[in-house]
């Protein structure tokens, strides 16, 4: 069985028409297994209770953002070891620090695509097939 099969993601984004792009792009690389959250916030509080393989989340949103869940996660132990990807409009080189500081795994630059997608999740996990 390969990976892509097993892997469990968690996608959180405040924005439908995102969340959307997230999850078309997840399942064009063949990834099934996809939990979407609507805020970091409501990521948090499900993901303390059962952790994922992996989590691709926007960076700005309202009530706790991207980094603010990635610093929540990291300080939990259960999910401390989660694989965690800022998705972002534009890198900018002190966000990317910041999330360097608590262990991000990549970061996505909009606009996404299956590709890079793919790309940047086989950077953390390895070979997807």
């Amino acid at each position: 069985m390969a990976l892509k099969d097993m892997l469990e993601i968690a996608v959180v984004d405040d924005t439908a028409v995102s969340r959307g792009l997230l999850v078309n792009a997840l399942e064009e690389i063949g990834i099934r297994h996809i939990e979407i959250f609507k805020n970091g916030e409501e990521a948090l509080d499900h993901l303390k209770k059962r952790p994922r393989h992996l989590v691709i989340s926007d960076q700005n949103m309202p009530k706790l953002d991207g980094l603010g869940l990635l610093e929540g996660l990291r300080g939990y132990e259960p999910t401390s070891k989660m694989g965690f990807v800022l998705v972002t409009g534009k890198s900018d080189a002190t966000l990317i620090e910041r999330g360097r500081k608590f262990h991000m795994n990549n970061y996505l630059e909009k606009p996404i695509d299956a590709p890079k997608m793919k790309k940047c999740i086989e950077d953390i996990v390895g070979s997807l097939d």
